[in-house]
């Protein structure tokens, strides 16, 4: 039977350890509550989180009646954190601190501070939940606790037990979670994110988000394990395809909306390139995609301002993989890097891919898009939907008429069957995206995606214009010999299909 000073954290309070050690008579003679951790409970309490005032009601009543001690000491300005306070108070006292977090537990014994560490074990055993199909796990203070069953785009929430989850069971969760992470800590289990209202931790394959109030209405842990690891060959996706993304595709988004596998297929690209011999990293927060060991993975909320972007240059990757793209400062990091040359693969949400594409057109002229972003992949119930690629032509763009309107335009094609979907252009002061729908589009629209069909992937900056039954290309002198070599057999194939005369002459004429 131990007896002393003992001190508890704010974890030891909430989870209602230092009541039950009391009541067990493993403490007695005095507790001692710092008085920055009661200032830190009320301002809590003021924010709608009366849980640890509650827990402090709690032990007040246990104490007097296990005939134990408990006294406010301290001061309430103590410039630092509540930990560093407590830590303070115990060394100067000779006390004992009480806590089920490991941190302050190392610490403790680092410094040569008495420290009663409990661990709570068997409260939740996750691998033996995420079975059968189980996506995550839904855990919130006065709420049934919930397991979301099924796969990508088809899934449904199911109540594993009638009892609702106490915020004092909840603290011992994750008092466990914690010591479980900080046992295995390494590459596969690490803390991500630690702040006031939210924690991120990863637990080897598993992802786990704390919220705390004022930032979330109640307590909640969140457990999610991608339950589906695929190869980039288990997506069956068209030799052509697959092709593109090795040799051509430098600049891809991959767009969709949430739960629909985005993530699932970027880790299997990401592995591919790497299988490759290319040089891969990724851009993560939380760091969760599963890759092999020689791929870095960069934690965005670890960087700071300009941190990643500097790296990433000196470090010269093949391919970026930025999973998930979400603020302004992410679309810089992507834009930037690829244009200086990083081949980018982004992970967007997305209802539909030309979403994706104007969160990226909004950003930058509308000239050097295709520069970025050169392909657009888009995710539906865990498999590739569409697959769009970007051109650039000049030409008069779908809703103008007059020849003298010709502008810069941006082609989204559909990479399987060719045919143009939208444009893309500058009109005023305003980037205009139109549909472009095979029933309803206009002679020299329907000619144009054809000629950009030919022309498109050896020859920019041309321009043409259909007079009648001439099809007239102006093409820049640098691209002549190109257009001669590559081109100029199947532009006069394609005109003779189309019973057009074709006229090709150079810009400077």
């Amino acid at each position: 039977m131990s007896e002393g000073l003992y001190i508890p954290d704010e974890l030891a309070l909430n989870s209602r350890l230092v009541e039950r050690l009391v009541e067990e008579g493993k403490i007695r003679n005095k507790v001692l509550i710092h008085k920055c951790l009661l200032r830190d409970l009320e301002e809590k309490l003021a924010n709608g989180d009366d849980a640890g005032i509650n827990a402090l009601i709690s032990l007040r009543a246990i104490c007097e009646r296990m005939d134990v001690e408990l006294e406010f000491v301290g001061r309430d300005d103590f410039e630092g954190d509540v930990r560093s306070a407590l830590r303070e108070l115990a060394s100067s006292m000779g006390g004992t601190i009480v806590t089920s977090d490991p941190i302050m537990a190392k610490v403790c014994e680092a410094m040569g501070i008495n420290v009663l560490y409990a661990a709570p074990k068997g409260l939740i055993e996750i691998d033996k939940l995420f079975t059968d199909g189980v996506m995550s796990l839904h855990l919130k203070e006065g709420v049934n606790p919930r397991v979301k069953r099924g796969k990508p785009g088809n899934w449904y929430f199911e109540e594993i037990s009638s009892v609702p989850m106490s915020r004092e069971k909840l603290e011992l969760i994750i008092a466990q979670l914690m010591e479980q992470v900080y046992a295995e800590y390494g590459r596969e289990s690490f803390l991500e994110v630690n702040k006031r209202g939210a924690t991120i931790l990863q637990l080897r394959d598993y992802r786990v988000v704390i919220t705390r109030p004022p930032f979330s209405d109640g307590l909640e842990v969140t457990i999610v394990k991608p339950i589906v690891h695929k190869s980039l060959e288990d997506y069956n996706l068209p030799d052509v395809l697959l092709n593109r993304l090795v040799e051509r595709a430098e600049g891809i988004l991959i767009a969709g909306p949430p739960g629909m596998g985005k993530t699932t297929f970027a880790q299997a690209l990401a592995e591919h390139y790497r299988n490759l011999r290319r040089v891969v990293k990724t851009i993560e927060s939380p760091r969760d995609l599963q890759l092999p060991s020689d791929v870095t993975q960069y934690s965005k909320s670890a960087a700071k301002e300009g941190e990643l972007y500097d790296v990433l240059l000196l470090s010269r990757p093949d391919y970026t993989v930025f999973d998930e793209m979400r603020g302004p400062e992410d679309f810089e990091i992507f834009i930037d890097l690829r244009l200086a040359g990083i081949g980018m693969v982004g992970v967007i949400h997305a209802t539909t891919p030309i979403d994706a594409i104007q969160r990226i057109a909004n950003r930058v002229e509308i000239g050097v898009l295709p520069s970025i972003i050169d392909t657009v992949i888009f995710m539906d119930h865990g498999e590739v939907s569409k697959i769009y690629v970007l051109e650039m032509v000049v030409k008069v763009p779908m809703g103008l008429k007059k020849a003298d309107l010709s502008r810069p335009t941006v082609l989204v094609r559909n990479f399987l069957s060719g045919e143009v979907e939208y444009e893309l252009y500058v009109f005023g002061e305003r980037t205009f995206i139109v549909p472009v729908e095979g029933g309803v589009r206009s002679e020299e629209g329907r000619v144009g995606s054809l000629v950009s069909s030919v022309l498109g992937k050896h020859v920019r900056g041309y321009d043409f214009r259909l007079e009648g039954n001439v099809l007239r290309v102006r093409i820049p002198p640098e691209y002549m010999k190109v257009y001669v070599k590559r081109c100029q057999r199947r532009l006069f194939r394609l005109c003779r299909e189309l019973n057009l005369d074709l006229e090709v002459t150079s810009k400077s004429e």
